[in-house]
């Protein structure tokens, strides 16, 4: 399981400071106890056509005998691209007037991975739409107005979400698609369905799922 922690580095600052970076020790996301520090791995990022390798670390739950990847906010569980590569795409795709090969183009990622992140979206995004405009009202934001389009609707309400959530700090700097990494533990585009959830200091919100 992964837990997505706030990091606002780029990938090239936290690569090159990955000894003096220190990720929180989050208690764990199943029994609540704290975790400590276990290793970690090694795993690459591609962002403008190049990839990164970067370290990250684990965290390993005493109660549960667990252990969790933290993973820095510009990734995504199981996805090569960093978080604002896929959702800018995403949002390309979903708002403007081009299809997916003129935004796989700007983003410099093969045409058939945005397909595949398109169609992903596509498939969860009755899911999202509910759960981010839950999650947008529970932090005391403004539900996005419905629209049609199933991908565009999923993309309003994370931008709705996230929108709410720069009332608390430190989140603005974020950045929409980092934040929306946060939110689902990184599994965004995951075949999983799991309630995104987001911590904001010490509380929890957990949007319904349909």
């Amino acid at each position: 399981m992964a837990i997505v922690w706030p990091c606002t580095l780029s990938v090239d600052e936290y690569a090159a400071k990955v000894r003096e970076t220190e990720a929180p020790r989050p208690d764990c996301p199943v029994c609540s106890a704290p975790m400590t520090c276990w290793s970690g791995y090694w795993r690459f990022v591609r962002e403008g056509g190049r990839c990164t390798r970067i370290w990250v670390r684990r965290a390993r739950c005493g109660a549960c005998q667990v252990t969790h990847a933290l993973l820095p906010a510009f990734c995504l569980a199981r996805r090569l691209d960093t978080a604002e590569v896929i959702g800018t795409t995403l949002q390309a795709v979903a708002e403007g007037p081009g299809g997916v090969r003129p935004a796989a183009e700007a983003a410099g990622v093969p045409h058939t991975t945005a397909r595949g992140w398109v169609r992903r979206l596509v498939a969860r995004a009755e899911e999202l739409s509910v759960a981010f405009s839950a999650l947008s009202a529970d932090l005391g934001g403004a539900v996005a107005a419905p629209v049609r389009h199933g991908a565009r609707r999923a993309v309003a309400a994370i931008g709705a979400a996230w929108r709410a959530a720069c009332s608390f700090p430190g989140w603005l700097s974020l950045g929409r698609w980092r934040f929306a990494s946060c939110v689902s533990g990184g599994s965004l585009l995951a075949t999983n369905t799991n309630s995104p959830w987001l911590i904001v200091g010490k509380r929890r919100f957990m949007p319904p799922v349909p």
